[in-house]
C-alpha cells in the first residue's frame, strides 16, 4: 500500500480536500505526516494570482486530517473498525501563523494528544518547514462521530 494509500485507508477525506500525503512517524503519543504543496493544486489560481501562497486555512486543515489520522490509527489499536465514522472539529485555540508556505514547499505536520475528555480529544498541532522553520501552531479539539443521517464508507460498502 502507497503512502497516500495508507493515509485515505485511515480517514474519509479525498483529493481535492485531502492535505496530507504520508504519515512519516508515530507514536502513542502524537504523529508526525508530510505534506509537498503542488503548483497546480486549484486554490493558487486565486490566492493570490502571480503570487501565489497557501492559504492558512489549508495549512490548519493538514493539522487537522493528521489529528484525524492518530485518532483513527489510535481507534484501530484499540480494536475500532476501519471507516467507522468522521472526525469532526469542535473547538479551534490560538492559531500562530510565522511564515508563508508556497507552491512547491514540502512541510512537515505534528500532532500531540494533550487529553481526552468525554469522547473529544484535545491535540496541539504544528507545522514546519524541512529546515524546522516553525510554520503554524494551533490547539483543537476533534470528536470522531457518525453524523446523524450520514453513512460512512464501511456502511456504503454493505449496502
Amino acid at each position: 500500500m502507497s503512502s497516500l494509500e495508507a493515509v485515505k485507508a485511515l480517514i474519509p477525506h479525498r483529493p481535492p480536500f485531502l492535505f496530507v500525503d504520508e504519515i512519516v512517524s508515530e507514536s502513542s503519543d502524537g504523529l508526525v505526516a508530510k505534506r509537498t504543496w503542488r503548483a497546480e493544486e486549484d486554490f493558487y489560481r486565486g490566492h493570490y494570482p502571480n503570487a501565489p501562497i497557501t492559504p492558512g486555512v489549508l495549512l490548519c486543515e493538514a493539522v487537522f486530517q493528521t489529528g484525524a489520522i492518530f485518532m483513527a490509527k489510535q481507534a484501530q489499536a484499540a480494536g475500532a473498525a476501519p471507516g467507522a465514522g468522521v472526525p469532526l472539529l469542535s473547538k479551534i485555540n490560538d492559531v500562530r501563523f510565522r511564515t508563508p508556505i508556497y507552491p512547491g514547499d514540502t512541510v512537515l505536520i505534528e500532532v500531540k494528544k494533550k487529553e481526552l475528555v468525554a469522547g473529544f480529544t484535545m491535540m496541539s498541532g504544528a507545522v514546519k518547514k524541512a529546515d524546522g522553520t516553525r510554520v503554524l501552531n494551533v490547539d483543537f479539539t476533534v470528536a470522531w462521530k457518525t453524523p446523524e443521517g450520514q453513512q460512512t464508507s464501511a456502511q456504503q460498502a454493505q449496502q
